[in-house]
């Protein structure tokens, strides 16, 4: 749940410590036994969903997405787009401190990873073919997200 003046998500709904910029560190096992054997996957092992597979890609529910290992609020649907690409896909992150962005190599391609600031979970990659202002495509695992909807 959102806290109401702070617009965070509630440690009672995660069962986490959200403060401010707080690292989430834990072991491999922990990990895997706080997680589905695809979240694992995707956010500890840099796994990628099938496309047009994951729980959001398609998912027009107004609210908040976070990281679905720490509860770090990441990506709102109002920046969220249909690309095409069948990932869900957002054209700026709720801050630029939730993100980390970083050079990825791997499977012979030139793209840059994005990674939760708080516990560095794979959440995805970006590219520069995303809609204005901003131009960029965030194209994030669903596994890698839990959607808080918003309350009307």
């Amino acid at each position: 749940m959102i806290h109401e003046k702070t617009g965070r998500f509630s440690e009672e709904k995660h069962g986490r410590a959200l403060a401010g910029t707080a690292t989430t560190q834990k072991s491999k096992d922990t990990w895997r036994n706080e997680l589905t054997p695809e979240q694992f996957h995707v956010t500890r092992e840099a796994g990628t969903e099938a496309a047009y597979s994951g729980a959001y890609w398609n998912t027009k529910t107004p609210g908040v997405y976070a990281c679905a290992c720490c509860g770090q609020p990441l990506f709102r649907s109002e920046e969220k787009f249909d690309s095409g690409t069948g990932w869900p896909s957002f054209w700026k992150p709720i801050s630029k401190n939730t993100v980390i962005m970083r050079g990825d190599r791997s499977w012979g391609m030139d793209r840059t990873e994005v990674i939760c600031s708080r516990c560095e979970a794979h959440l995805g990659h970006v590219f520069p073919d995303g809609p204005r202002p901003t131009g960029l495509r965030f194209c994030i695992n669903s596994a890698a997200l839990c959607l808080e909807p918003r309350s009307n």
